[in-house]
C-alpha cells in the first residue's frame, strides 16, 4: 500500500516466477503467456494461475507451487477450506486421544484409540503427499517441517506398534510418541502463524538468555547472603522446619519469592527475629522482582518484535513479488504500457472471491479504475490484495414496512415525534439510567417481594426499547449480520424473559423447584449489564479493539496449547499416581495426605489440593494452568515433587518456558497490537485504499448514481444501522461501507503493524532472494535502509 510506481514496476532483472519455478522442477510444463496463447483454453490456464498468485498475496501463502495446470488445480484442492478444516480435525483429534488414552479421563479401549490413532496419521501422510505433489521437489526435501512430520508419523507408528505387542504379553510401556504429537499442530503448512511465533522464540532466546543468567547470578548471590544472614540464628519456619539452612532450598524460595507467591511467608521468621531483616527481602524484591522481571519483558518485547518485523518484511516483499506475476499473465499492450483489461479483472476477482457480491466487485474496479478507461494499470492491480482483505458492508437501504402497509399512520406527526426521541440520545442516556437502577436491584435480596416485583417492570422497559427501535428502524438493518449489540441485546432479554416466567411458574409450584433455573436467571440478570458498554463511546473503541484483535491471540493459543501438551504427558508419566483424591468424607487410608503417607502435615495436603495432579490429561491442564497463573504455585510443587527433591526442575522448566518467555511474548504482542489497533480507532487513521472505498461508498447515493450497473448488479446485501443522533432517514438506494478496521487474516493485521517502518523507497529483494532468506535474516544484508539493517 501506498508504494512508489518505480517500486511498483519492480527490477528490470527479476527473473519470471513461473520461469523460475520451472527450472527449479526440471520438466514441468510452463504455462504460456499471456502473448503466447492460443485459444480460450489458455487464457482460462493464465487465469486460473493468476488467481493462484493473487489468493495466495491475500492470505500471505509463500509455498513455492508448480505452475504446470494440473499442479495449480491440485494446488486450489491444497488450499480449500474443506481439506484444511479437515486437516485441523485430524490434528486436534490425534492431540484428543490423550484423553482416552491410559492414563484416560474417559477410557477407551487400546484398540480403538490405536485405530483412530493410525487414521489420523494416514490422513497427515495423505497432506503431505498432496504437499509434495504441488510444490518443488527440491523445495519440499530442503524443507524442515516436512522432515519433522515424516519423522514423527514414523515415531508414532513405531511406538504404536511396540505398544501393541508389549500389550500381548500384559507388559504396560510408555507411549513416549505421544510427546511428538504437537509436531503436527505446528509443521503443518495451515499453522504458519504458530511456527512463526516459535521461530520468535527462538530467535529471542539468546538475548534472554543474557539477561537470564545475569538474574541468576543476582538470585545466588542473594541466597549466599541469606545463608550467611539467617542460617546460623536457629530459625524456624511456621512448620517447625530449619529456616534457611540449606543453600539449594534458599534458592528455591527466594526463586519463588521473585513470583510474589510465598510473600511476606518466607519472610516473616527473619522480620519477627529482627525488623531490620526486612530491608534485605525488600531490596530483592525491587532488584529480581520489579528490575530483572520489568527487563525480561523489555528485551522479549524489543527482540521479538525486531525478528517479527523481519518475518512480516519478507511477506510483504513476497506477496508484491506475487502480485506482479499475477499482472505478468493477464497483461496487455495498451499504448506504452501493459494493463489488465476490465473482463480479464473482474474473472479473476470473481475466481479468488468468489462470494462477492457483484456490486462489490463493481466498487473494487472504480476504485482500481478511477478514471473509467476500461483497463488496470500495474500499479492499481498490485493493490488488489489489500483491497480483498478489507470487508466492505453493502448497504442497502429500504423504507420501513411499515410506510408501506400503514403509510398515514407511520408518517403520521406522533409518528414522527416518536421516532425522532427513540433516535434522539436521551434515549440512550435514559435507558443507561435503567440499567444502573437495575444492576443495584439485581444486588438487593431476591426475596423482597418489591424486588421480585420490579424485575417484572425492568423487564416490560427493555421490552418496550426493543419494540420502539424496531418500529423506528428499518426490522431486517436492525438485525442485520453486523448488528452484534442489537442481537445481543434481543436474546438476552427474551431469555430472560423466558427464565423467568419459567422460574415464577416453578416456584409456585410446591412438588418442585429449579435452583438450575434460578441461577440461569441470576446469570442473564447479570449478563444485561454489558449493554452499558455498548452505550458509552470510550467503552465501545476498547471492546472493538479486544475483538479485533482476537484472531492474532488465537495464535498465542495454539502456543500455549502446544506446550501444555507437551509439559502434561511428561507431567503424567512421572508424577501418574503420587497424588490422589478422596471426597470430603472418604475413610480411606492417607485420605487427609492425598494418599500419601509424605504429604503429611504438609501445605499441599493441608490447602486440599489433592484434586491437582498429573491422574490424567484434563487434570494435568488444570494444574499447568494453576501454574501459569503462579499464586501458589510453590504448594502444587511441594505435592508433585513428594518423591524426590529433583522433580522440582519439571515445574522450574515450565514455569521458565511459559511464564517468562511466552506470557512475555503474548504479552508484547497484544501490546504492539492493542497500540496500533487503539490508536488507529482513536484518530480514525485510515489507509489510502480505506479512504477511497468510503469516498466511494459513502458517496454512492441512488439519486446522485450516474451508473445505473452498482445497483443493477446487486445480488445480497448486508445491513447496518446509525442509530445514534438525530441522523436523519436515507432513501431507498445503495451505499458502501468499511466494516470496521478487522482484517481477515493475522498476516494482514501484522503488516499494518510494521508497515509504516518499511521504507517506500525499498524495492526489496527478488522472489529467488526471498525463497533463501533464512527467518532471522529475513531482509537481505544489500539493503540500504536503517529499519531492515
Amino acid at each position: 500500500r501506498g508504494c512508489s510506481r518505480r517500486q511498483l514496476e519492480g527490477r528490470a532483472d527479476l527473473p519470471n516466477l513461473a520461469r523460475l519455478l520451472e527450472g527449479a522442477t526440471g520438466g514441468s510444463r510452463r504455462l504460456p503467456r499471456p502473448g503466447e496463447a492460443a485459444g480460450g483454453d489458455n487464457r482460462m490456464v493464465d487465469l486460473l494461475l493468476a488467481a493462484a498468485f493473487v489468493s495466495d498475496a491475500q492470505y500471505n501463502r509463500n509455498i513455492p507451487f508448480k505452475t504446470s495446470p494440473e499442479a495449480v488445480r491440485l494446488y486450489y484442492l491444497y488450499n480449500h477450506w474443506i481439506m484444511r478444516t479437515a486437516t485441523y480435525f485430524f490434528i486436534f483429534l490425534n492431540l484428543s486421544l490423550a484423553v482416552f488414552e491410559e492414563p484416560a479421563v474417559y477410557p477407551l479401549p487400546f484398540l480403538v484409540t490405536s485405530l483412530v490413532e493410525v487414521l489420523c496419521l494416514l490422513v497427515f501422510f495423505g497432506r503431505l503427499v498432496h504437499f509434495a505433489k504441488v510444490t518443488l521437489r527440491n523445495v519440499f526435501w530442503k524443507d524442515t517441517k516436512n522432515i519433522c512430520i515424516m519423522v514423527a508419523i514414523l515415531l508414532s507408528l513405531t511406538d504404536l506398534t511396540i505398544c501393541g505387542v508389549l500389550r500381548i504379553y500384559n507388559v504396560r510401556s510408555i507411549r513416549w510418541s505421544r510427546i511428538v504429537r504437537p509436531i503436527f499442530l505446528i509443521n503443518f503448512a495451515e499453522s504458519r502463524q504458530i511456527r512463526r511465533a516459535f521461530r520468535s522464540i527462538r530467535n529471542t532466546l539468546p538475548e534472554i538468555t543474557y539477561v537470564f543468567l545475569l538474574f541468576m547470578f543476582s538470585l545466588l548471590m542473594f541466597s549466599l547472603m541469606a545463608l550467611k544472614l539467617f542460617g546460623e540464628r536457629n530459625l524456624q519456619t511456621a512448620e517447625g522446619m530449619p529456616y534457611f539452612k540449606n543453600y539449594l532450598e534458599i534458592v528455591f524460595d527466594l526463586y519463588v519469592l521473585v513470583t510474589a507467591a510465598n510473600s511476606p511467608d518466607v519472610m516473616m521468621p527473619a522480620f519477627d527475629f529482627s525488623s531490620w531483616y526486612a530491608l534485605f527481602f525488600i531490596a530483592f524484591v525491587i532488584v529480581n522482582t520489579y528490575i530483572f522481571m520489568s527487563l525480561f519483558l523489555a528485551v522479549v518485547y524489543n527482540n521479538y518484535k525486531k525478528h517479527l518485523k523481519n518475518e512480516i518484511r519478507k511477506l510483504a516483499y513476497m506477496k508484491h513479488r506475487k502480485m506482479i506475476e499475477a499482472f505478468n499473465l493477464l497483461k496487455e499492450e495498451e499504448g506504452a504500457q501493459f494493463v489488465v483489461r476490465e473482463a480479464r479483472w473482474k474473472q479473476l476477482v470473481k475466481l479468488v472471491a468468489p462470494d462477492t457480491s457483484n456490486s462489490h466487485r463493481e466498487l473494487l474496479l472504480r476504485i482500481s479504475d478511477d478514471e473509467q478507461k476500461g483497463f488496470i494499470d500495474k500499479k492499481s492491480f498490485v493493490q488488489l490484495a489489500d483491497l480483498l482483505n478489507i470487508q466492505v458492508i453493502t448497504l442497502k437501504i429500504r423504507s420501513h414496512p411499515l410506510g408501506q402497509w400503514m403509510p398515514r399512520v407511520y408518517k403520521s406527526a406522533a409518528s414522527r415525534f416518536l421516532r425522532s426521541m427513540v433516535r434522539h440520545r436521551g434515549f440512550v442516556w435514559t435507558y443507561d439510567i435503567i440499567i444502573l437502577i437495575n444492576a443495584i436491584f439485581i444486588a438487593l435480596d431476591e426475596e423482597t417481594p418489591y424486588i421480585s416485583y420490579a424485575e417484572w417492570v425492568f423487564l416490560a422497559l427493555y421490552i418496550a426499547e426493543i419494540l420502539l427501535k424496531v418500529y423506528t428502524y428499518e426490522p431486517r438493518a436492525f438485525f442485520g449480520k453486523n448488528q452484534f449489540w442489537n442481537w445481543f441485546d434481543t436474546l438476552i432479554i427474551f431469555a430472560a424473559l423466558t427464565a423467568t416466567i419459567l422460574n415464577t411458574t416453578l416456584k409456585s409450584t410446591t412438588k418442585y423447584n429449579s435452583q438450575q433455573i434460578l441461577d440461569i436467571v441470576f446469570i442473564l440478570r447479570v449478563l444485561r449489564l454489558i449493554r452499558i458498554v455498548d452505550s458509552v463511546q470510550r467503552f465501545r473503541v476498547i471492546m472493538n479493539t479486544l475483538i479485533n484483535i482476537v484472531p492474532t491471540m488465537l495464535t498465542f493459543g495454539g502456543l500455549t496449547l502446544v506446550v501444555y501438551c507437551i509439559f502434561a504427558i511428561i507431567g503424567m508419566e512421572l508424577f501418574y499416581g503420587k497424588i490422589q483424591f478422596f471426597p470430603a468424607n472418604s475413610n480411606a487410608p492417607h485420605a487427609l495426605e492425598c494418599g500419601n503417607p509424605a504429604l503429611k502435615d504438609s501445605l499441599f495436603a493441608r490447602g486440599k489440593y489433592c484434586k491437582n495432579n498429573f491422574n490424567n490429561f484434563a487434570s494435568s491442564f488444570i494444574v499447568l494452568m494453576e501454574l501459569t497463573v503462579v499464586n501458589q504455585w510453590h504448594d502444587i510443587l511441594c505435592g508433585g515433587s513428594v518423591t524426590v527433591q529433583a522433580a522440582k526442575l519439571y515445574f522450574i522448566a515450565f514455569h521458565i518456558v511459559m511464564v517468562i518467555i511466552i506470557v512475555n511474548i503474548f504479552v508484547s504482542f497484544i501490546l504492539e497490537a492493542f497500540f496500533v489497533e487503539y490508536s488507529l480507532e482513536k484518530s480514525e487513521v485510515e489507509t489510502a485504499i480505506e479512504q477511497k472505498i468510503q469516498e466511494l461508498g459513502m458517496g454512492v447515493q441512488e439519486d446522485e448514481l450516474q451508473d445505473e450497473q452498482l445497483l443493477d448488479n446487486m445480488e445480497s446485501a448486508e445491513h447496518d444501522l446509525e442509530g445514534e443522533g438525530e441522523t436523519k432517514p436515507q432513501s431507498k438506494g445503495l451505499v458502501f461501507k468499511i466494516a470496521s478496521k478487522r482484517y481477515r487474516t493475522v498476516d494482514a493485521l501484522l503488516q499494518r503493524m510494521f508497515e509504516a517502518e518499511i521504507p517506500l523507497e525499498d524495492e526489496g529483494p527478488s522472489f529467488e532472494e526471498i525463497l533463501n532468506l533464512s527467518p532471522a535474516t529475513a531482509v537481505p544484508s544489500n539493503l540500504t535502509s536503517e529499519s531492515a539493517a
